[in-house]
């Protein structure tokens, strides 16, 4: 029981003493860059979803569906 208390006693302190660097940090990366790459990640999806949307859409299903029906309407 000694040794549970003293490891959780541990790394409470570690915790805290990173929680104290990380408050004492003057470079502000923490919140504004991570929200700007999670935007850029979010708009940049969106285009490649959408972009193949279009690309889906218009040009490669209209061509499987018809080789589908040319298979099943096949008169061999």
């Amino acid at each position: 029981m000694k040794n549970f208390i003293k490891n959780a006693g541990a790394k409470v302190q570690t915790k805290l003493i990173y929680a104290a660097a990380m408050l004492n940090e003057k470079r502000g990366e923490n919140f504004v860059d991570s929200g700007i790459k999670i935007l850029i990640a979010v708009v940049i999806g969106a285009l490649l979803l959408g972009g193949l949307y279009a690309l889906f859409g218009d040009t490669i299903m209209p061509t499987v569906t018809d080789k589908v029906e040319d298979m099943f309407n096949f008169k061999g």
